[in-house]
């Protein structure tokens, strides 16, 4: 495994742990109901985060395919994220928008 992919491996566990964070914290803001988009992107970020680490670390031949996937789904939570001024939200955004990026690093490499 070359060093690109730990580096990603690294920001896609970071972020499926930020986007769990932040799922959970939303949960127990007062208007639950408009955090419902945040949350539902932020455990599918996660899932697939931790997909997309899990099949860098295997070599997987696949590994591409989903971290391309998760780049996008990447975008959409830190989109999401971004628009809440919580802490927790802007936390989660800032390691979505990293992940994002070393996905698509590790893309081009």
């Amino acid at each position: 495994m070359n060093q690109q992919h730990e580096t990603c491996i690294e920001a896609c566990n970071d972020c499926a742990d930020a986007c769990d964070m932040c799922a959970a914290a939303c949960l127990h803001e007062e208007d639950v109901k408009m955090m419902s988009r945040c949350i539902a992107l932020d455990i599918d970020c996660a899932q697939l985060c931790r997909v997309a680490a899990a099949m860098m670390a295997r070599g997987s031949e696949a590994a591409k395919l989903v971290c391309e996937a998760c780049a996008a789904l990447c975008d959409m939570c830190a989109e999401e994220c971004g628009k809440h001024q919580m802490q927790h939200c802007q936390e989660c955004a800032a390691a979505c928008r990293r992940c994002a990026e070393e996905c698509r690093r590790m893309l081009a490499a």
